[in-house]
């Protein structure tokens, strides 16, 4: 068993990270940090606006730099960005510094939640409806061997709550 004191979800955009995450934190008694959230406090703007504005690499460097800033914070549940594990080592900055959590989802449920909402989303932006599926399939493809590195997967489509806690207390001592 270790001690942790920070729970990292993660997972592709629409997979309910922020929704568990704060159902999570409720439980647990712990805070709650939205990554994106905390980028956009910080800079004033709309990730969509950072995007268009500074260009993604700018906000890759942003969300590194937040995610680091929470080092200090412990009993906190963190909800990152869908990209946030893939870039500048913050998978591996998460797995020494907490507990991760993959909420894993297929292509066509994925799909399901975002067709509602691709505008507010940058990489989605530009992609058409009928090409959403295959888009999020081959990112996702891309994203995986960062995702499958988490020390819990479960089901992010239909998240059970008790279990999930059931397998967090087994990981960590409060």
């Amino acid at each position: 068993m270790q001690h942790a004191s920070k729970i990292f979800l993660i997972g592709f955009m629409g997979s309910g990270k922020s929704t568990a995450g704060r159902r999570l934190a409720s439980y647990l008694k712990w805070s709650f940090v939205d990554l994106d959230e905390k980028i956009e406090n910080t800079e004033g703007m709309k990730i969509p606006a950072i995007f268009s504005q500074k260009g993604e690499s700018l906000f890759r460097e942003m969300e590194s730099k937040a995610l680091r800033e929470l080092q200090p914070e412990s009993h906190v549940v963190i909800s990152t960005g869908g990209g946030t594990p893939c870039f500048s080592n913050n998978m591996e900055f998460m797995l020494e510094s907490g507990l991760t959590i993959y909420l894993k989802m297929t292509p066509s449920s994925l799909k399901r939640r975002l067709v509602r909402s691709s505008e507010g989303r940058p990489l989605l932006k530009d992609i058409d409806r009928r090409d959403l599926e295959g888009f999020i399939a081959a990112k996702l493809a891309e994203r995986e061997k960062w995702y499958s590195r988490a020390e819990i997967i479960t089901d992010g489509l239909n998240t059970d709550l008790s279990y999930l806690l059931s397998l967090i207390k087994k990981r960590i001592i409060q």
